[in-house]
């Protein structure tokens, strides 16, 4: 019998389809893929139902009852959940994905596709001149080794339409998209006075628009920008974007498209409400584009979320579409010997023992007259995150197995320095040198005042800042995905199982305008996780010391994920890489058009 072209097999098997389970039988087929008896939960929020999925040439061919189907992989998953593979619109892999073909630590938790790009940093366009400048602000703000970045970017562009080419070639794990950021860009068009932070003139404005324009033309999903003081380069300077002026920004966003599905990214500290979130109610009124921004609850800002949401639904009503970005735990840093800070790294008497083995470190640490001076010193020059948090220990907390992510007040470094009749530093001091050096703390910087539900559950939110890629020596929050199941749903009950599906595959899916993924439906590509749910736990971030030149960071394994499909290929089993690297680039509707 002549083989049948994957057109024609589509067509016969469309012209049977169930796209209910449970009801009758459709006729034998032969797919590539066949996932028997799991309970599926299509991403849409509807109630799940019981039923097999045909996949054929990367595609969900047949959802229902496949009896009498043959495939040359049969998956059962029996007891199991069926999912849309997650998709996460907040990531910082511009830098390893050009030298790593597995996306970790998102790849291997069920995250099929990521937006990289985010906060106003990346690698292009970019000068030759000028590649110090792009690493020490990658380093800077999204805490990537300098010497990794050094050894591990190749380099082989300087346009951004060339850097989406360079990773274009090369395969890897997950589908990934790229936004334009606002900082290359300015570093490009005006050198030494972006790096000084100085106002854009007309003809820089011009400049700026035509690469953007050449960038969104070349497959950028969209733009992004940072104006928060917390954004530093490594040098402690403030980036090249701080404080853009605002009708530059509204200047960039007129080259955005919302036909093409273009989205507006904004990092900013609020400062002034209004006028930052002028910036994207003129991109969306203007071009249709739509905008979102990180979304956070303060401490010192406790109301400012609300008005934020307020702002989002008044923008709603009058037909911009405008959503915030929130995390679906504390965001938070995991500091201690192991990572890449902690608050005592930058003290001088610290910092000179930096390079002796782990045991004589500790050694040296341990002795009196060395904690004392350690103990009156102040840390030079250190991280923001650092300066903020150095002697805030009731915002501290021992790290425990498995980690706590919304750890209780009376478990404080403060609360148990206290019950020891101690100083808090001391007592921290030597609680880091516990364990051989291995002792951790966490310490939840934002959302930690309650109410993450609430901000998830608003229909116009998107659950995403996993930052899977950045900060890799002191946040895994790339498992905020799983978080959200784990903790919210199977713990808390605060969200239902198929919600909660959702806001993980088809909302985000829906913000980039990703149509041909984020639910389980006959023709979508077949993205998918299978769960084990009542198996499915987080396990404790461990060190690793895979990046180039020996770089290390943070990683993290769960427990129950089965097994993830990018593009109908098992990328992932038990948490364990197969080896398979189907993902794509996507590029924006622009560059199809």
């Amino acid at each position: 019998m002549p083989i049948r072209s994957a057109l024609l097999d589509f067509c016969i098997i469309n012209r049977y389809i169930q796209t209910v389970p449970n009801q009758k039988e459709m006729p034998m087929t032969t797919f590539d893929t066949l996932i028997k008896n799991g309970q599926v939960f299509d991403g849409t929020g509807a109630e799940p139902q019981f039923a097999d999925i045909g996949i054929k040439d990367g595609l969900i061919a047949a959802v229902g009852t496949l009896t009498d189907a043959t495939a040359t992989e049969v998956v059962d998953a029996n007891g199991k959940i069926v999912t849309p593979g997650f998709i996460d619109v907040h990531t910082h892999y511009d830098g390893q994905a050009t030298w790593d073909q597995h996306m970790a630590p998102s790849a291997n938790l069920g995250t099929t596709t990521v937006v990289m790009g985010n906060c106003g940093v990346g690698f292009a366009p970019c000068k030759k001149a000028d590649h110090e400048v792009l690493i020490h602000l990658m380093e800077g703000v999204e805490e990537i080794p300098e010497t990794a970045m050094n050894e591990g970017l190749p380099w082989d562009w300087e346009s951004f339409p060339e850097y989406l080419d360079s990773l274009d070639k090369r395969p890897r794990d997950i589908d990934i998209a790229a936004l334009y950021p606002h900082g290359p860009l300015r570093v490009f068009v005006m050198g030494e006075r972006a790096v000084n932070r100085e106002p854009a003139t007309d003809a820089d404005i011009q400049a700026m628009q035509a690469l953007l324009s050449e960038g969104m033309k070349a497959g950028a999903v969209g733009f992004s920008t940072s104006r928060t003081l917390v954004h530093r380069s490594s040098d402690g300077s403030l980036i090249p974007t701080f404080k853009a002026a605002t009708r530059e920004l509204k200047a960039l966003g007129q080259m955005l498209e919302g036909d093409a599905g273009h989205v507006f990214q904004l990092i900013s500290d609020w400062d002034d409400p209004q006028d930052e979130f002028s910036i994207l109610e003129d991109t969306c009124k203007a071009t249709g584009a739509k905008g979102t921004f990180t979304l956070l609850q303060l401490d010192n800002q406790p109301e400012l979320w609300r008005e934020q949401l307020a702002m989002v639904e008044a923008a709603q009503t009058r037909g911009l579409d405008i959503r915030g970005q929130v995390l679906s735990r504390p965001v938070g840093m995991m500091m201690g010997m192991p990572s890449s800070m902690n608050p005592f790294y930058r003290r001088p008497s610290y910092a000179a023992l930096d390079h002796l083995p782990v045991e004589e470190k500790i050694a040296r640490l341990q002795d009196p007259v060395t904690k004392a001076r350690i103990l009156e010193e102040d840390n030079e020059n250190p991280h923001i995150f650092v300066k903020i948090f150095n002697t805030k220990y009731d915002k501290m907390y021992p790290m425990v197995d498995p980690i706590e992510y919304l750890p209780e007040p009376s478990d404080s470094v403060q609360a148990q320095a206290d019950a020891a009749g101690k100083d808090p530093q001391s007592w921290l001091y030597d609680y880091l040198l516990g364990n051989v050096g291995t002792n951790l703390i966490y310490i939840p910087a934002a959302n930690y005042a309650g109410g993450i539900p609430e901000l998830l559950k608003h229909p116009h939110t998107v659950a995403a800042l996993g930052d899977g890629g950045a900060h890799v020596g002191s946040i895994c929050d790339a498992s905020a995905n799983l978080y959200l199941i784990t903790k919210w749903v199977k713990q808390q009950a605060q969200i239902e199982l198929s919600q909660g599906i959702r806001m993980l595959t088809e909302q985000p899916a829906e913000l980039y305008s990703l149509t041909d993924r984020g639910r389980i439906e006959v023709g979508m590509k077949a993205d998918i996780n299978v769960i084990d749910l009542d198996q499915l736990k987080l396990l404790t971030p461990h060190i690793v010391h895979d990046l180039p030149a020996g770089g290390k960071r943070f990683l993290q394994k769960a427990e129950g994920l089965e097994l993830t499909m990018v593009a109908g290929a098992v990328t992932y089993r038990l948490g364990k890489a197969t080896g398979a690297l189907p993902g794509k680039l996507i590029r924006g509707k622009s560059a199809a058009a």
